[in-house]
């Protein structure tokens, strides 16, 4: 059977005190006698008594609790478990729980789980939305005064602020550095087609090819699972086009991932018989075989910035709608094959 929850009373009842005493001795007061003091502690000790902190504090001051909601897509992916060890690293040092909860790219999973965090009285929620989120979904946490920031897909409309990668110009930069390495055929590679982070790298795409003049060929853009086992799907597809891609810029780093499998299933090997490029720079990136050419999002400041954002909306007590974009930078390694076409120059 389950033990029952020990209360204030029963402390109260074990130290031969009053129950206000004990909430003195809780509340840290230099009213309380260091005699009476230790010996509350003591009993809390024996009957496994912990203090609902944030309980208290709603109880006290009907303020928010000192928890922030962190909601990501797909926690399988690196990138969102470095973006909330980052969120965690501002949120922390404030004094500050992170609830992190993972969807799945489910809307109703999504809903759960803000709904959740809203009951536990959040003070704030960052999220990085799942497919089909609409910006309305938020409405009720901004009508009640909770802060909301999005991050890394944006969503328009409504009173919610946002951090954001400059997802045009990263693969713009991708794309021209391949560009300066003899290719011309070059793939772009995963992605969900109804998400904005999708289009906006897929405008820096379509704008790099055609600068470049190449045109733009929608036969070399392959949409997949943003996913390892999509990129391996992607590269599949890119290889059965009648004039086959040299080269890709990915998605993501896990699409890169994947395409980098797929080549070898096709005894092809990246770096060396086709160029791949990702997009964010996860930790595995570096440590990659061949090492990973991508670009870096940096996702750790990608959340540190999205934490501070939403303390800040949090101490300022009001709802306000800001618009961050992170730069990005192109990370040049092994898997683009600079090294090898520089050699053979």
């Amino acid at each position: 059977m389950r033990r029952p929850r020990v209360t204030v009373i029963d402390i109260a009842e074990a130290a031969g005190v009053s129950k206000s005493t004990v909430s003195l001795v809780l509340q840290g007061s230099p009213l309380v006698k260091g005699t009476t003091r230790a010996k509350v502690v003591e009993i809390m000790s024996e009957l496994g008594y912990v203090y609902n902190r944030g309980a208290a504090n709603l109880r006290q001051t009907g303020s928010k609790s000192g928890i922030v909601g962190v909601v990501v897509n797909d926690l399988t992916n690196g990138f969102f478990a470095e973006l909330a060890v980052g969120v965690d690293m501002v949120v922390q040092s404030a004094g500050f729980v992170q609830f992190l909860s993972n969807t799945s790219e489910s809307i109703d999973r999504q809903r759960e789980v803000v709904a959740s965090m809203r009951e536990h009285g959040i003070s704030g929620l960052l999220v990085s939305p799942a497919r089909g989120t609409d910006a309305a979904d938020f409405a009720p946490l901004v009508e009640a005064g909770i802060p909301v920031v999005v991050v890394v897909r944006s969503l328009p409309g409504g009173k919610l602020s946002s951090v954001v990668a400059d997802n045009p110009s990263g693969v713009a930069s991708a794309v021209r550095h391949l560009s300066s390495l003899g290719h011309r055929r070059i793939s772009f590679l995963g992605g969900f087609q109804d998400t904005a982070v999708f289009h906006e790298r897929l405008l820096g795409y379509r704008s790099a090819v055609t600068t470049a003049g190449f045109g733009f060929d929608g036969s070399l853009v392959v949409p997949a699972a943003p996913s390892r086992a999509g990129g391996a799907e992607a590269i599949a597809r890119a290889l059965a086009v009648t004039d086959r891609p040299t080269a890709a810029v990915c998605f993501n780093d896990a699409v890169a991932f994947g395409a980098c499998d797929g080549l070898r299933w096709h005894r092809l090997e990246p770096g060396r018989d086709f160029a791949i490029v990702g997009f964010d720079d996860v930790i595995e990136a570096r440590s990659a075989v061949p090492a990973l050419t991508t670009v870096s999002v940096d996702p750790q400041a990608m959340g540190r910035r999205a934490g501070q954002l939403l303390l800040k909306q949090i101490a300022a007590g009001n709802v306000s709608s800001e618009a961050i974009m992170t730069s990005v930078r192109l990370v040049v390694r092994e898997s683009c094959g600079a090294r090898e076409l520089a050699a053979q120059a």
